[in-house]
């Protein structure tokens, strides 16, 4: 075998169908297009187009979302688990590992790791490294004599309430400092106030006199 005699299967590559190259070929003339007509022309595009009534995918009623922040995991579950380390893939006297399942059982990796489900009967002792797990597998390792690390940091859920009615009460308290504030400035403006009137008041008595 040498360079030159490279080459593909037979059949593999088919040559470009060359349209409207005279009626011998048979795609001539109207290049399998039909005659005349919109579809015949260039720049058309009219699929999904229904004379000018409402097309189907918006009379259609939609629901839901697609979540762009979803983490998708590849599922391992224990009985799975067990027969690997049956067939001898998995060691048990060593801690396994997500590469473990890549190298030895030859399974797929998903961008955010692997997942563990109870499902299945898991009788071996063993300790795992693994990205995430259900709360029943991972009681059912420990109970085993096992241990589980979890790669993955849970989530911390937030009380959206106990947060809008934190804000609203900040609201409030900010709105009575304000309250106190205006008070304040509309008591010192009434004192200010009776102080000129009295000043006038001596003023008046002292020219009289």
């Amino acid at each position: 075998m040498r360079l030159n005699e490279l080459k593909d299967n037979p059949g593999s590559r088919r040559s470009r169908t060359r349209v409207g190259r005279g009626i011998g070929s048979g795609k001539g003339k109207t290049a399998g297009r039909g005659h005349k007509g919109q579809k015949s022309r260039s720049g058309v595009a009219i699929k999904g187009f229904e004379g000018g009534q409402m097309p189907i995918h918006m009379r259609l009623p939609k629901r839901g979302f697609n979540n762009f922040t979803k983490k998708k995991y590849t599922e391992i579950t224990t009985g799975k688990l067990q027969s690997y380390i049956d067939n001898g893939l998995l060691k048990i006297d060593k801690e396994i590992t997500e590469d473990d399942f890549i190298s030895s059982c030859a399974i797929k990796k998903s961008p955010n790791g692997f997942k563990l489900l109870n499902k299945g009967d898991l009788k071996s002792k063993i300790n795992i490294s693994i990205s995430k797990a259900t709360k029943s597998s991972i009681e059912l390792i420990q109970s085993l004599g096992g241990t589980i690390n979890i790669l993955e940091t849970p989530k911390t859920k937030r009380n959206r309430k106990v947060t809008k009615k934190a804000n609203k009460t900040k609201q409030e308290e900010d709105i009575l400092e304000d309250n106190k504030v205006v008070e304040n400035d509309s008591d010192d403006n009434s004192e200010d106030e009776t102080e000129s009137q009295d000043e006038d008041n001596v003023t008046e008595d002292s020219e009289g006199t």
